[in-house]
Order: structure tokens, then C-alpha cells, then sequence
């Protein structure tokens, strides 16, 4: 098997490259800056076309028997145009897709539960549910999703909860900022149960569905087994530290006028909604989630935070 990664250097990517290399198979890690990339057994860096534009993809498909797609505009609520989250999340994945249409034999897309949802939900989410993105992020990459499937490429769509693993950015780097201070923090009354995903599990995923002709032409959310509190994830960062968890119950009002101070108030619904996914759908095809969310929390906080290459 040789795989095409893009976006390689990426957090997920820093990952999944060097797992899938050590695991025995040919990867070509594409990437804005391959000087970021060092050559090794199974792993061949290469320049990743502009996707601000057509991009042709001839030289990086040569000799490839699959993709996994992680390039993209992550989600950076305000801080980019709509033209910009369409052209790199939608119409560089469908170009891809199209280019790749007979050649390879499997495109798996890394696309996001944010395709199906928005920042919580009343109820467990599944697959079965109608997808309603409530921004340009989710709205850009299902329309990707649905492009690929429109292209006659063989595909795989993976939608992952919010991923931890080294190196994490935005939301769970924030908690884990904060979560190293001395003090006592008021998230103990916080029993919101959310749904993450462990950067081990999902490479184990990504693996499974290379590999697993059930999983052909399919849609996957992928999540750890269980939901984990946000009380939950500040004992688990703690605990990771060798630290007492320190958490003291404060009315969520209270939590609600601390965040604003901060000027945080946005990310209310993220710390306090309910947000569930039920990854049976994929499990049923034989994957399992190995890694339990506060365990591998736990892990993540005692890793140092270095370049994966």
C-alpha cells in the first residue's frame, strides 16, 4: 500500500505519517514546506501543490494506491473569508478526488463531526441523523464530502470529534493552559458530557478503513468509546501533571461572567453544551477505540510538546 498524506505536517499529520511508516507502508507526505519533513524508511516528502488555486496533482498521485486527505482550513470562527473556507476545504478536495478518479483505490477524506453538527446537541449524534453544520467550516466540509462521493472515486469519510493527542491546539490546548495554573478552578459542577477523540485512536481508524472493504463508500463519525465531562478533562489534565484535581462546584452563571472577563464568552456553548457521538458504525465494522478519553488526557499532558518529524 502506498498512501498519498496531505497536509502532513498538520496535527494530525505529525501523527499519522510516522504511525503509518512504522507500521510498513509507503507514505508520500505531502506538504506546504517538505524542509518541515524528514526523509525516512517508508516516507517521502514532497511539496503539496497551491490549493488557492487549480492545483495539479499528477506528480504526487504517481504510483499511489490510496489518499488520505488531511489539508485544510481548520476551524478559525471570524478570522477568514467564506471564498477562502470554499476554495481549500470544498474545491481542492473535489479537484483532488476528480484527479484521482481511476487511479487509486480508496480516498479516505478527514472531514469533521462539524459537518454533521454544531457545538452541542440535545441528543447522541449518529450518522443517521440529517447533517446541519452551523458554519462556513462544517457547511464547507460536507459539501466536500459530497463531492468526492459525487466523483466516482472509491472514498471513505471520516468525521472525528474534537482530537487531543502531543502538540494539540485550539480548544483542548486552552484547557490544558489553564489546567497548569495553581489555582483552584470552578469547573467542578461542569457533568456536560462530550465526546473526544484520542489522536492514537483515530490513526487506528484511519488505518482500518484503508484496509477494510466494508467500510468502502461510507460515512464514519469517530469518537472514543465514551463521553467525558469537562470536569472530567481538567481532573484527567491534572492527574496527568501528578497534581490533586482542585476543581470546586460554581453556578454555570458565575462560570459564564469568569469566561466573559476573559473574554471567552463564545466559547460558552463548546465548555458547558452537551455534545455525544456514537461511533457503533464504525466499531461494527471491526474498529475499536483502545484509548479511554481520560487516560489518554492523562497521557497527553505528560508528553512533551515537540515536532513529530
Amino acid at each position: 500500500m502506498r498512501i498519498l498524506v496531505t497536509g502532513a505536517t498538520g496535527f494530525i499529520g505529525q501523527s499519522l505519517v510516522p504511525a503509518l511508516a512504522r507500521q510498513g507502508f509507503f507514505v508520500r507526505a505531502a506538504a506546504r514546506d517538505p524542509s518541515l519533513l524528514a526523509a525516512g524508511p517508508n516516507i517521502e516528502p514532497i511539496a503539496m501543490p497551491d490549493l488557492s488555486g487549480p492545483a495539479d496533482w499528477s506528480a504526487a498521485l504517481d504510483g499511489v494506491s490510496h489518499i488520505v486527505h488531511l489539508a485544510g482550513i481548520a476551524h478559525a470562527p471570524g478570522t477568514l473569508s467564506d471564498d477562502i473556507y470554499t476554495r481549500i476545504n470544498t474545491e481542492a478536495v473535489a479537484e483532488l478526488a476528480e484527479q484521482a478518479k481511476g487511479k487509486i483505490e480508496r480516498f479516505v477524506l478527514m472531514s469533521s463531526v462539524r459537518a454533521q453538527a454544531g457545538l452541542s446537541s440535545p441528543t447522541v449524534i449518529t450518522e443517521a441523523d440529517t447533517p446541519e453544520p452551523t458554519e462556513i467550516y462544517g457547511r464547507t466540509k460536507l459539501e466536500a464530502e459530497r463531492r468526492v462521493a459525487a466523483s466516482g472515486v472509491d472514498y471513505t469519510v471520516l468525521r472525528p470529534a474534537v482530537v487531543y493527542g502531543p502538540n494539540v491546539k485550539g480548544n483542548i490546548a486552552s484547557l490544558a493552559t489553564i489546567a497548569k495554573t495553581p489555582m483552584p478552578l470552578p469547573f467542578g459542577g461542569l457533568d456536560n458530557r462530550r465526546s473526544l477523540l484520542s489522536i492514537d485512536n483515530l490513526i487506528a481508524a484511519t488505518v482500518h478503513v484503508l484496509q477494510t472493504e466494508e467500510t468502502r463508500n461510507e460515512t464514519y463519525l469517530v469518537a472514543d468509546a465514551e463521553p467525558i465531562s469537562v470536569a472530567g478533562m481538567v481532573a484527567a489534565m491534572r492527574e496527568g501533571l501528578g497534581r490533586p484535581p482542585q476543581l470546586v462546584k460554581m453556578p454555570h452563571r458565575a462560570i459564564r461572567r469568569l469566561m466573559k472577563s476573559f473574554g471567552r464568552e463564545a466559547d460558552w456553548e463548546r465548555v458547558c453544551g452537551t455534545f455525544e457521538i456514537d461511533p457503533a458504525k464504525l466499531m461494527a465494522t471491526g474498529w475499536k477505540p483502545e484509548v479511554d478519553s481520560a487516560e489518554g488526557i492523562k497521557q497527553m499532558m505528560r508528553t512533551p510538546q515537540k515536532p513529530a518529524f
